[in-house]
């Protein structure tokens, strides 16, 4: 069978897409893991909040807020907290502007989140704007839509060659040899790979480590109601997950594509940074893991053909971002593919195309 449309890649962008593009075309997704979302989309904070990161992926996410609000139970409410030491002002107005923040008083945090230490958290702000993605159910509703709309998803699937022949893709799998007529790139990590084995240019994709650490809820409290807890300028990040917390150094180390494992190092770095903020010590971590952000040479996203071969389809560098702006991104590329105009504009889908990098 050829395909309309094959995807590399059932993370959030193949799945969100694939589900898209399955009223316009038979569709196969194929995927190197024995499940989908294995690698970043498995290992993601899991929060939406529209105005974290350069300004076209705040607008992918913005126009992303519609459909959450369309799917029950996608979203709850978490809202988040900026904090900063007393030599950290600069760095926290910054944030104040960015995530349109309220600055709050010292005591007025800690009436929050009790165990604030109100002897080095010198500044503090909030804001409502942000919620928790139920990042598995929106997953599991992508691969509804797509297998409802006749598509195909294939786990342990890597892709080991591509070639192009007679008008189409002619991928080479462990199963065998499948053809198909647009080919997307939605690897994640492993984009550039991807682009290297279909004689494409690679315009410097990194992919950068970021790793997590699950402890106990501090001082066994009922922690479901705090907010996500931001160091200024995201030196650090905690977030209620589960009846636990889940602590971040926030760190961008570049590695290369593999199934990434927290540096027991800078864990420890990030997890002090959190300690050094709080009054409840960290005792022993319950558990630790890491994931791969995949940016571009720009940090923002790249969706659109190939400028060198149209039938090759980028969506990848979507970073710390794709959960939040995977619907908006999603609509983008089947409205590029079924030649529509795009929903969030001309202006925002040329700032996204890879013609950028030509």
């Amino acid at each position: 069978m050829t395909y309309d449309f094959l995807i590399i890649g059932a993370g959030i962008a193949g799945l969100s897409v694939a589900a898209e593009l399955a009223a316009l075309g038979s569709v196969l997704v194929l995927e190197r893991e024995a499940h989908p979302a294995h690698h970043a989309s498995g290992r993601s904070a899991a929060l939406y909040e529209p105005r974290y990161g350069l300004p076209p992926v705040a607008e992918l996410s913005l126009a992303s807020e519609a459909a959450f609000r369309a799917l029950p139970g996608i979203l709850s409410e978490r809202g988040l907290m900026i904090l900063a030491k007393a030599d950290q002002r600069a760095t926290f107005d910054r944030d104040l502007a960015g995530f349109q923040l309220e600055e709050i008083g010292v005591e007025a945090a800690c009436g929050i989140v009790p165990i604030l230490n109100p002897a080095t958290v010198a500044f503090a702000a909030t804001a409502s704007h942000a919620w928790d993605i139920d990042t598995d159910l929106l997953i599991q509703g992508h691969i509804r839509r797509l297998k409802a709309g006749g598509g195909e998803l294939r786990t342990s699937s890597p892709v080991s060659a591509l070639r192009r022949a007679g008008g189409l893709w002619h991928v080479t799998t462990a199963m065998g040899e499948i053809a198909a007529r647009v080919l997307i790139n939605a690897a994640g990590a492993w984009v550039g790979q991807v682009a290297g084995m279909a004689g494409l240019r690679d315009p410097g994709f990194t992919p950068l480590r970021r790793s997590m650490a699950r402890i106990a809820a501090p001082g066994a409290r009922d922690i479901s109601r705090w907010p996500m807890l931001f160091g200024c300028g995201e030196s650090w990040y905690a977030k209620p997950d589960a009846g636990a917390l889940i602590v971040s150094p926030a760190e961008e180390d570049p590695l290369a594509p593999q199934d990434a494992w927290a540096d027991d190092m800078v864990l420890a770095e990030g997890l002090a940074r959190y300690e050094e903020m709080v009054t409840e010590p960290v005792t022993r971590p319950l558990a630790n893991w890491a994931g791969l952000r995949t940016f571009s040479p720009d940090r923002v996203p790249v969706i659109g053909p190939d400028p060198a071969e149209p039938a090759f389809f980028w969506l990848a560098g979507q970073g710390g971002y794709g959960f939040q702006t995977s619907p908006a991104a999603a609509r983008l590329v089947a409205a590029l593919l079924g030649g529509t105009a795009p929903d969030v504009g001309a202006d925002l889908a040329a700032r996204l195309s890879p013609t950028r990098f030509a």
